[in-house]
């Protein structure tokens, strides 16, 4: 019997699958030079990939706290409705956000008994309000309740006590110790005496005696 015979299309293949272009002789660590792949070939393709922008995920997260602070007046507003209507106490009620915080407001004439010697009742007040909130949201709430303008005025009065106290700690180089206040008003100073050139501020005491101390810098 006769060997089998190779046509040259074979002969060409078997030629091709021996060269040293693809195979690696024994005995050698050289890697394999691969060919280039086919520019038109699926694997030259390369897919585009979206990039998502992580500005649009902070856009989105800016959009749920807006929202829920939106919510916290909602329900502030109606708790607060209904809170008029059992002392029957005519006021209406403004609601906004304010920074990082839902501010309401209850405007109106005859509102003194709601805030009550030194902004107590308002303050007690305003921690019912914001449990309320929190009972219905599930979410710790910080709105702020001011009743008949008495925190737009204290604040305006705060401000003008701070930088005072700043003026005179700066010129004299020694600490001021104020008159005890409520979380609202600290910050208020706080924030006073932040923009003021030479002086800093810390809080001191257990409340509610807590008070702010105003100190020379360094």
């Amino acid at each position: 019997m006769s060997a089998p015979q190779l046509n040259q299309s074979d002969t060409a293949v078997t030629a091709e699958a021996t060269s040293d272009d693809v195979l690696v002789p024994s005995g050698t660590d050289t890697e394999p030079a691969l060919p280039d792949a086919d520019a038109v070939s699926d694997d030259a393709v390369v897919e585009p990939v979206e990039v998502v922008s992580d500005t649009d995920d902070d856009e989105d997260d800016d959009e749920e706290a807006d929202d829920l602070l939106v919510q916290e007046g909602d329900v502030a507003g109606d708790y607060l409705e209904r809170l008029l209507d059992i002392l029957d106490v005519d006021g209406d009620i403004d609601l906004d956000v304010e920074g990082d915080r839902a501010s309401v407001a209850v405007v109106g004439g005859g509102l003194s008994t709601l805030i009550g010697p030194d902004g107590a009742t308002l303050e007690a007040l305003q921690e019912l309000t914001r449990l309320a909130v929190a009972q219905s949201t599930g979410t710790r709430s910080r709105l702020m309740l001011d009743i008949g303008g008495y925190r737009a005025k204290r604040r305006a009065d705060l401000t003008a006590l701070g930088a005072e106290a700043a003026r005179r700690v700066a010129e004299s180089r020694q600490p001021e110790r104020l008159t005890a206040m409520n979380p609202f008003e600290r910050k208020v100073v706080h924030d006073v005496i932040a923009g003021a050139a030479g002086v800093r501020s810390e809080s001191e005491g257990e409340e509610p005696n807590r008070r702010v101390v105003v100190l020379p810098d360094a």
